[in-house]
């Protein structure tokens, strides 16, 4: 017996993602600066918002803050609130610009030093198997926010990203990001009273 064609579902299956919302609205908001209007929030970029509020730093899942406040210096290691694997972090300095050289040598050192920071946390807190590190700048070069560079670390396991990737484009992220916040918080205590950093 022939098997009948499968038909498209005139509705498709809704997958409710309410925290999505305010990605779109923050890509809203930065498609808005680069057309040189007004943001429709005192800073569409979140990186600069999350640098001028540290009193808000574990509800934005900041890991690490550095610098003295009010030297403009400084930087922050936080959680990927939409992370491509588990434990994917991202590294900004708290001064927003848009390309490497934007910034002073001395800025890009600190930036180094902080992604350095980020990959050993990373080991500690989650022993990777691998991790890749990349900056991309520019939206042309897939940057999700192109007027604050930021770095990404990202633990790597053999088999994290699998098929439903690719039939279903969905990721599959198997920690919670609380789970994630609380190992990487313990990692970030130890390794601190060991450097004797404060």
């Amino acid at each position: 017996m022939p098997k009948e064609p499968i038909k498209p579902n005139p509705t498709p299956d809704a997958l409710h993602a309410p925290w999505r919302m305010s990605y779109i609205e923050l890509l809203g908001a930065a498609d808005a600066l680069s057309k040189g209007t007004d943001p429709p929030s005192p800073s569409a970029c979140f990186l600069r918002n999350y640098w001028l509020d540290p009193s808000k730093d574990s509800a934005n899942r900041v890991i690490v803050r550095t610098g003295t406040e009010g030297t403009g210096r400084g930087g922050l290691i936080m959680l990927n609130a939409y992370p491509y694997a588990n434990g994917h972090l991202l590294v900004s300095l708290g001064a927003s610009r848009m390309r490497l050289h934007d910034y002073t040598p001395e800025e890009r050192a600190e930036l180094w030093s902080l992604v350095d920071l980020a990959v050993e946390l990373c080991e500690r807190a989650l022993s990777p198997q691998g991790v890749n590190v990349g900056l991309n700048q520019g939206e042309a070069a897939g940057a999700g926010v192109p007027e604050h560079l930021h770095i990404h670390v990202v633990p790597r396991w053999h088999g994290d990203v699998n098929f439903i990737t690719t039939v279903g484009a969905v990721r599959v992220i198997p920690s919670a990001m609380d789970d994630m916040q609380r190992r990487y918080d313990e990692a970030w205590d130890t390794l601190r009273e060991e450097k004797g950093l404060s």
